[in-house]
């Protein structure tokens, strides 16, 4: 022990020689940042974002999600994704609930596997909830309560153990994937596509018609989001770190240019700016910068923010409409956009601009000169080593896209054999009422049994035929009548 150390420094038998205080304390803030982006994140951004009669399952659907894979990691999850090695894409399952495993250090950093395990989990978690943002609307509950953990067991271990885990096939071949590019976006955007193929669309006048019931609470969703991906990114390195630093201020600065891009272009195209666009550019920033995140420039950050506004901007506006199977899967949050192809766009432009000292500060392996963004090995001249590097990156898209097809394909056409994927007809037409027995929005007797209606007020709203309006409405009435349904 040292003398020199003030005593609350000073290693004993609850904080060993091994752990760095100071970085344990980051990584158990950047896992709640994290955690917090889908609780309560994501729950407010889809109950705002989904039309006044869904937005009870909406919510419900992402906080089971995240309920539910808490369960799974703790008992098998974790050891699947960064265990000991099964076969070269996958671990050996085995729970995480004993304190001589939580207590003992990470296999990296320096700080318990008991950190690691809840940082980790923060990763898994969103990743469902993400999916769940194609399937809104007409989902049978009960098939996402059994989709959740097969999907997780079956791909998202699959995923992070690939890319993540040091025993991994692509993280041995050297994919550079700062903090989920790949096993959390890529694999949410084609995951949620292919079981948005499979459930089906929403019903006829949903698909038509589908206004956010809560335009406010959908970008205070958006921003809990966006704010907390400084623990999504800034974790990453699994230390106090400059490269932590500098992968913050590379999320926010790409995000951000991201966000004004497509708000410019849905001013040049419908003169207008939308709040949906906001959320949109907002979020593509954010998924691209991710795997490059504390492995580039700043500049390079702005150039990604640039692109990831425009190019899935076009995707989404322009080819959703004029491909086939774009418009016939019904993709509620077009999460294939904002995730599938801004997951690929930032796994190819790491490839692009990873700078090499960077890479080698964060991940101080002997040899981290094979992570090398193609720009700077045509400069240096390392060519080669620049398109073996281009090379890794498209091979991991590819395997977690196929991934991602045939193991959800396979999942839920086993759900479909004990349980409907897609919710009744009458379910469809009336939403949370039918499905959960509660409305979201709703005047109620002293005893909550009924439910009232304001009549005989003049209204300043936007209402739909089926009378799902914005609900912040004026009242420009000084007396009105309240009425039982």
């Amino acid at each position: 022990m040292d003398p020199q150390l003030p005593p609350n420094l000073r290693p004993d038998e609850s904080s060993p020689e091994w752990m760095n205080k100071g970085d344990n304390a980051w990584q158990l803030t950047a896992a709640t940042l994290v955690a917090l982006q889908s609780v309560p994140g994501l729950v407010i951004l889809y109950g705002g974002m989904v039309k006044k009669k869904w937005a009870i399952n909406s919510s419900l659907m992402a906080v089971y999600a995240v309920a539910a894979t808490l369960i799974c990691w703790m008992g098998w999850g974790y050891r699947m994704a960064f265990g000991d090695k099964l076969v070269a894409f996958w671990g050996k399952p085995a729970v995480a609930l004993d304190d001589s495993f939580l207590l003992g250090q990470a296999f990296i950093g320096y700080f318990p596997t008991a950190t690691m395990v809840w940082f980790q989990f923060g990763f898994a978690a969103i990743t469902p909830v993400l999916i769940g943002g194609a399937l809104l609307g007409r989902m049978n509950f009960v098939a996402w309560m059994v989709f959740v953990p097969l999907w997780h067991t079956f791909c998202y271990t699959v995923g992070a153990f690939s890319v993540w885990s040091p025993k991994g096939w692509l993280a041995k071949m050297g994919v550079i994937d700062f903090a989920g590019g790949f096993v959390i976006h890529l694999s949410s955007g084609v995951a949620g596509f292919t079981a948005a193929y499979w459930v089906g669309p929403r019903s006829v006048k949903d698909r038509e018609r589908f206004p956010p019931n809560n335009i406010v609470m959908m970008l205070a969703g958006v921003g809990l989001v966006w704010m907390g991906w400084t623990g999504f990114n800034g974790g990453a390195p699994y230390a106090t770190s400059t490269i932590a630093s500098l992968a913050v201020i590379n999320t926010h600065v790409c995000a951000a240019t991201s966000l004004v891009t497509w708000l410019l272009l849905d001013i040049y195209i419908s003169g207008k700016p939308s709040a949906l666009g906001v959320v949109n550019g907002l979020i593509t920033g954010l998924v691209c910068i991710t795997p490059a995140a504390g492995v580039v420039q700043c500049w390079a950050a702005i150039l990604m923010g640039l692109i990831s506004g425009s190019l899935p901007w076009y995707t989404l506006m322009v080819l959703n409409n004029k491909m086939r199977l774009l418009r016939h899967v019904d993709d509620t949050f077009a999460i294939f956009h904002t995730h599938a192809v801004a997951g690929s766009l930032g796994g190819i432009l790491t490839g692009l601009f990873a700078v090499p000292k960077l890479s080698r500060l964060f991940y101080m392996v002997p040899d981290w000169d094979k992570y090398i963004g193609l720009a700077y090995a045509l400069q240096m001249g390392r060519t080669s080593a620049g398109l073996r590097q281009m090379g890794i990156q498209l091979i991991a898209i590819v395997f977690i896209v196929c991934l991602n097809i045939v193991a959800t394909t396979l999942i839920c056409l086993f759900i479909k054999l004990f349980v409907p994927l897609r919710l009744s007809e009458e379910e469809l037409q009336v939403g949370d009422e039918e499905v959960h027995g509660a409305v979201a929005y709703a005047l109620s007797s002293s005893d909550g049994t009924d439910h009232h209606i304001l009549r005989n007020a003049k209204v300043n709203s936007m209402y739909d035929h089926e009378g799902d309006e914005y609900p912040s409405v004026m009242l420009k009435t000084s007396s009105y009548e309240l009425h039982r349904v």
